[in-house]
């Protein structure tokens, strides 16, 4: 398992927050996901054999919102 953690632009509202969250942790090989509104990042454990992070990226760029820079280290 690794852990990624995306830095977005602000989040504007707890709504986007719980949209995001419910998105990236569907996602196959995905878990432990956490958005902090207030630092706006999403942290998640996933499987790297089941999903890129780029593909975790995208999925949160599909709900409409910037993924400024993501970090994956060893979970």
């Amino acid at each position: 398992m690794k852990k990624i953690i995306m830095q977005l632009d602000t989040l504007s509202c707890p709504s986007c927050m719980q949209k995001i969250e419910n998105a990236v942790s569907q996602q196959p090989g995905v878990s432990d996901t956490k958005v902090l509104f207030n630092a706006s990042k999403i942290k998640a454990n996933f499987n790297p054999d089941e999903v890129s992070p780029e593909q975790l990226s995208a999925v949160v760029e599909k709900l409409g919102y910037d993924v400024q820079s993501t970090k994956v280290k060893e979970a």
